[in-house]
C-alpha cells in the first residue's frame, strides 16, 4: 500500500519545496531574534541543502529558538550551489565571526541534505574556525550519495554521486561519526539507499519525503532531542 502512495508522496514533496523556494524570495535573512537566547548554550548554525536557503529550515529554527537557543543562518551559502569543500570554506568563516560579533564559542550544526555534507567537512577542518562545534545534526543527507545523482544533467547535483571523490573522502573520515546524529525518513524519494551513517546516531522516523519532512512535528521532535543531547554532551568536537 505504502508504494502505491510514493507518486503521491513526490509530488507532495516538490510542492512543499517550490512553496518554500518562493517564500526564500521575500524572505532572505534570518530574523534578528533568532540571534536572542541562553549564551550558556551552544548556538544552532542553519546548513540548508543543495539550491536551498535558511528558510527550508525555518520551523527548526522557530523550535529551538523558543527553547533558549540563538540561531544562526550563513548567507554567504546563497542557494548553495558551491562545492562542499568551497561551502565548509565559507561556513568555517562565518563561524569565526559569529564568535566575534556575537561572543559564540560553541555550536551545533543543523544540516539538511548537502548541508549536512557541508557539516562533516567543516568539523573534519581543524582550522575552520575557532568555536567548538559540539556535534551536528543532520537531516535527509546523503551521506553515501545517491543513485539518482549519476544521471543527471546538473554538475551541481551530480556530485551526490556514490563515486564522487569528494563524497567518498567524506565516508572515509569515520573518527567523527560519533558526534553526529542522523535523522532520516523511512522513504526519501531523492535517497532511495537511505541517510544511515556508520558510527554516528541513526533515527529513522516514520514518515516520507525529502522536502516536507523538514516541517513534520515527529522529524522536528528528533531534531529537538538531537539538538539537546549534543548540548549537554562533556566532551564536544573543537575545530
Amino acid at each position: 500500500m505504502k508504494r502505491l502512495l510514493r507518486p503521491w508522496w513526490w509530488l507532495l514533496d516538490y510542492l512543499y519545496a517550490g512553496w518554500r523556494q518562493l517564500l526564500s524570495v521575500f524572505r532572505r535573512r534570518c530574523p534578528a531574534a533568532y540571534a536572542v537566547g541562553d549564551p550558556e548554550k551552544p548556538a544552532v548554525v542553519l546548513l540548508p541543502g543543495v539550491y536551498e536557503t535558511w528558510l527550508f529550515l525555518e520551523p527548526a529554527a522557530q523550535r529551538l529558538n523558543a527553547l533558549g537557543y540563538r540561531v544562526f543562518a550563513v548567507p554567504q551559502l546563497g542557494i548553495n550551489r558551491r562545492s562542499v569543500p568551497v561551502s565548509a570554506d565559507l561556513v568555517g568563516q562565518a563561524l569565526a565571526d559569529l564568535r566575534s560579533v556575537h561572543g559564540v564559542d560553541q555550536v551545533v550544526l543543523l544540516a539538511h541534505s548537502k548541508g549536512g555534507l557541508i557539516g562533516k567537512h567543516v568539523m573534519l577542518d581543524a582550522d575552520a574556525s575557532s568555536v567548538e562545534i559540539r556535534g551536528l545534526v543532520a537531516v535527509a543527507t546523503p551521506f553515501s550519495g545517491s543513485l539518482y545523482a549519476r544521471y543527471l544533467l546538473s554538475r551541481t547535483m551530480r556530485d551526490f554521486s556514490p563515486n564522487d571523490t569528494v563524497l567518498m573522502a567524506l565516508q572515509a573520515e569515520t573518527d567523527i561519526n560519533a558526534q553526529v546524529v542522523s535523522i532520516y525518513p523511512e522513504f526519501d524519494p531523492h535517497i532511495p539507499g537511505g541517510s544511515a551513517l556508520q558510527g554516528a546516531v541513526n533515527v529513522e522516523v516514520p514518515v516520507s519525503g525529502h522536502f516536507r519532512t523538514l516541517g513534520d512535528e515527529t522529524v522536528l521532535t528528533a531534531v529537538e532531542q538531537a539538538v539537546v543531547g549534543l548540548s549537554v554532551k562533556d566532551s564536544p568536537t573543537t575545530s
